[in-house]
């Protein structure tokens, strides 16, 4: 079933998700809803029009383990793994099938806690990542991130999602400072001793 939006003249996507996790149901109730919704916001920005299909895996670390030592010979789990059918793609002319993206919830549980973020929103910044992929932008060099991070950051802004890649703002320790005794301001309405 196309999950985009529009007519002939306006872009169309097939996402077919897969949850082959059920952990992510009890970890994400809506999962489904929102990585199809993070994925549309990607596609719809960076492909205007024509057809095109992907694929989205939600699954476990084993299961991502498995899958980053068998394609990059990398025996750990990771949070995020695309699989482009294509290297690059033609905005104007997308091809019927994107590729595939994978998920693995315990990374991304343990990211978000680490992160202080809503699972939600991690997710969702993954989503969106790992579509870029698809259509080709990638990171591996400061040039390629410095046009892939604010795409993510302009996507995820659309979705009310907060830069992923910004700094958090230390927060103040210890008590709160007072003023020297003797220096207290003066409470509206009271009068200053004399």
């Amino acid at each position: 079933m196309p999950s985009g939006e529009g007519n002939s003249s306006v872009a169309r996507f097939t996402i077919d998700l897969r949850l082959a996790d059920p952990a992510w149901r009890r970890a994400l109730p809506n999962a489904a809803a929102l990585v199809r919704r993070a994925c549309r916001a990607a596609l719809k920005d960076e492909l205007p029009r024509g057809r095109t299909a992907l694929s989205l895996l939600l699954t476990s670390d084993a299961e991502m383990m498995q899958l980053n030592t068998d394609w990059r010979g990398k025996p750990k789990p990771t949070n995020v793994l695309s699989f482009p059918a294509e290297g690059a793609v033609d905005p104007s002319k997308p091809p019927p099938y994107l590729g595939d993206i994978a998920l693995g919830l315990e990374i991304c549980q343990q990211e978000a806690r680490a992160q202080h973020k809503p699972l939600a929103d991690h997710v969702a910044h993954l989503v969106v990542h790992g579509t870029l992929h698809l259509l080709g932008y990638d990171h591996e060099t400061d040039e390629q991130a410095q046009a892939m991070e604010p795409r993510e950051v302009e996507i995820l802004g659309g979705l009310k999602i907060p830069d992923p890649y910004a700094r958090p703002q230390p927060q103040p320790r210890g008590r709160a400072k007072t003023a020297p005794r003797g220096k207290q301001p003066v409470p509206a309405g009271r009068k200053k001793k004399s």
